[in-house]
C-alpha cells in the first residue's frame, strides 16, 4: 500500500479531516497551581477528550516559539478520519501520527495514552507513533501535550 500524509498545518488536509486546526493552551495544567513544574503531569484533566477547551488559542500557530525555558504547552486537535483520501480507501490502513518535539511530549487519543509508544523523549527528535492498526472511519480527538 502506498503511503497518503496529510498535514495537519495545511488547510487543504484539515478541511479533509473535517478540521479547522489546533488548539493551543500554555502551562502545564490549565486552571492548576502546578507547584514545582511536574506535580500534575500525570493524568490531568486536559487529557480527557471531553475537556473543556474552548477558551484555548484556536488555529494557532504550532511552529511558533511560545516561551523560555523549562515549559510546557497542550496542542490539541479534534478529526474525523474520512473512508477515503485522495481516492484512496484507507479502510485497514495503519494510521501514524508524526511529530518532532523538543525534549519531551506525550500523546493522547481520545484522553488515553499509551506509555510505552506514545511518550516522546530526546532533543528536536522526530516521532512516529502508530495510533491505529486496521483504520476504520472514525471521529476522535488527538490530544497532545509537548514541552516548548
Amino acid at each position: 500500500m502506498a503511503r497518503i500524509a496529510l498535514d495537519l498545518e495545511n488547510p487543504v488536509d484539515l478541511a479533509l479531516l473535517k478540521t479547522t486546526g489546533w488548539r493551543i493552551a500554555p502551562g502545564l495544567v490549565p486552571g492548576e497551581s502546578n507547584q514545582g513544574l511536574t506535580a500534575e503531569l500525570r493524568e490531568s484533566p486536559a487529557r480527557l477528550a471531553d475537556y473543556d477547551d474552548t477558551w484555548w488559542e484556536q488555529d494557532g500557530d504550532i511552529q511558533e516559539r511560545r516561551s523560555i525555558g523549562f515549559t510546557f504547552a497542550w496542542y490539541r486537535i479534534r478529526l474525523t478520519i474520512p473512508s477515503e483520501v485522495r481516492g484512496e480507501d484507507i479502510t485497514g490502513r495503519r494510521i501514524w501520527f508524526e511529530t518532532n518535539v523538543d525534549n519531551y511530549g506525550e500523546v493522547y487519543v481520545d484522553g488515553q495514552i499509551d506509555r510505552v509508544n506514545w511518550v516522546i523523549t530526546g532533543n528536536n527528535v522526530g516521532k512516529r507513533i502508530r495510533i491505529e492498526d486496521s483504520a476504520v472511519p472514525w471521529y476522535g480527538a488527538c490530544d497532545c501535550r509537548f514541552s516548548l
